[in-house]
């Protein structure tokens, strides 16, 4: 990457602060791009899920992954429950989704609760584990809420074999319009389900798998005590990659942590460790043992660092920095921190990183772990908080003693609670990464790359006004 002119700015830069130019480009299509990650991850996309307790579960994870990105499972679930999480993750099917399962005899009033939750929405009846109907929403309308699903189900669905070609699949849906597609095995056991849309993307990304064809995931973990124990029993539940967390990366406990986790050997399971904004910091944690460094302190949505401590760092100078450091060690950085639109994904994987970590953003989610909520005006949310709140904090320390929980809870930073609103028309994580995707894969067009590494050997980027940000905003309404 150069700056335009090559007027390299004497001040620190956010994502908002800069922008791409476009340049020759041979590139025929956006479709030629490829998305893959180069830093040992396996993601097929540079995205990963952030490790917070609001966004990261197993939904999240599964359905990510799905796609080829990558979620952290975050460090305050206890690792029993990492390893259930991660068994269940791996064993679910690359192309059709995990549907939700009733019996005949549940009610209409325990469908509602559930369909909503799904970006799928839709329920399937099952008996013997065979499928038997479908219901979606509308078959509940001004039904008793205590009548039996198998009044008002569908019988009359489209069944695949678990083995049909997504685009297959695709045309049935399309030729039918029914809502779902349900999947079965040679027994006629219940599989998945598909949408039209769920076929459609079947066929535009790849899924990211580990060598025996599990979806992957990761887990975090802290820098107190029990690091090599937990790193251990982590890479035994079969994680994909290690991530050792704290807000200030570039200190003596983070690099003892480190040295504790590569003590254990991990082979060939990326060690990721964070966060920092500098050189030096990204220098030290590689020469401790890191694999990949995570950039940003202070650009989140739920973080407050910047307004209670002044430390940070505009986040695209941040990662710009960070991974020039890393690059020349044969390392990589993530970017974490202050997305808010599919430009800044670009942005920081033309200013060097070799993945993009995403959390409140993903939030306001079908697939995020919180409860689907309305406000007054009858809007869904879903509640998200920061990860050094009085609330996060609250849940790290329950094992601790009230004086030890009450000091901590007197340093708290983050908000405890944020209302993350689901888009009506487009309220699926997967409706964001087709977003994410469809910018990113436009800028590298307009750069001519053809991969990540070649987005950031051949960006050109500027240095804007505030003016000029806004210029680049499209209007919802007229002037």
């Amino acid at each position: 990457m150069r700056f335009l002119n090559d007027q390299v700015p004497s001040h620190d830069l956010t994502y908002d602060d800069v922008f791409m130019v476009p340049s020759y480009s041979s590139v025929a299509s956006r479709y030629d791009v490829d998305l893959a990650t180069a830093d040992g991850t396996g993601g097929t996309l540079p995205l990963v899920v952030a490790n917070m307790t609001a966004v990261a579960g197993r939904r999240m994870a599964e359905t990510v992954a799905r796609r080829g990105g990558l979620t952290v499972i975050p460090q305050d679930i206890p690792i029993p429950v990492v390893t259930q999480v991660v068994d269940w993750v791996k064993a679910r099917h690359t192309v059709f989704d995990t549907p939700i399962e009733l019996t005949e005899y549940q009610t209409v009033a325990e469908a509602l609760s559930l369909i909503p939750k799904r970006a799928h929405r839709a329920a399937v009846v099952v008996s013997d584990q065979k499928p038997v109907g479908v219901v979606v929403e509308s078959d509940c309308v001004e039904v008793d809420r205590f009548a039996q699903v198998k009044d008002v189900m569908s019988t009359d669905m489209v069944l695949i074999s678990d083995a049909t070609h997504p685009r297959e699949a695709f045309d049935q849906l399309d030729a039918t319009k029914a809502p779902v597609a349900v999947a079965v095995d040679e027994a006629g056991r219940l599989t998945g389900v598909l949408t039209r849309l769920g076929a459609l993307r079947a066929t535009l990304y790849t899924p990211a798998v580990d060598g025996n064809g599990g979806l992957r995931i990761a887990a975090a973990i802290g820098v107190g005590q029990d690091v090599a124990s937990k790193a251990e029993r982590l890479l035994a539940a079969g994680v994909d990659a290690l991530v050792i967390d704290t807000a200030h990366g570039h200190q003596e406990r983070m690099l003892e942590a480190l040295r504790a986790v590569r003590a254990v050997n991990p082979g060939g399971v990326p060690v990721v460790a964070g966060n920092v904004v500098s050189a030096d910091g990204t220098r030290a944690l590689i020469e401790a043992g890191a694999d990949i460094v995570k950039v940003g302190v202070g650009p989140g949505a739920m973080c407050t660092t910047r307004m209670m401590t002044g430390v940070g760092r505009p986040q695209f100078s941040a990662v710009l920095e960070c991974a020039q450091a890393a690059r020349a060690q044969g390392r990589h950085v993530w970017a974490d921190g202050g997305i808010r639109h599919p430009r800044d994904v670009a942005l920081a994987l033309a200013a060097g990183a070799s993945a993009v970590m995403v959390g409140s953003w993903f939030a306001g989610t079908h697939e995020s772990p919180g409860d689907l909520l309305q406000d007054a005006q009858g809007r869904q949310f879903k509640r998200s908080f920061g990860m050094a709140s009085a609330r996060a904090v609250a849940s790290r320390t329950a094992g601790e003693t009230a004086y030890e929980r009450a000091r901590k809870g007197l340093y708290e930073e983050g908000i405890s609670s944020s209302r993350m609103y689901l888009d009506p028309a487009r309220g699926g994580v997967e409706d964001l990464i087709d977003q994410i995707c469809s910018g990113l894969r436009s800028a590298c067009t307009y750069s001519g790359a053809r991969s990540l590494d070649e987005l950031h050997e051949r960006a050109v980027v500027g240095v804007q006004s505030t003016a000029g940000f806004h210029e680049g905003r499209p209007l919802e309404s007229s002037w």
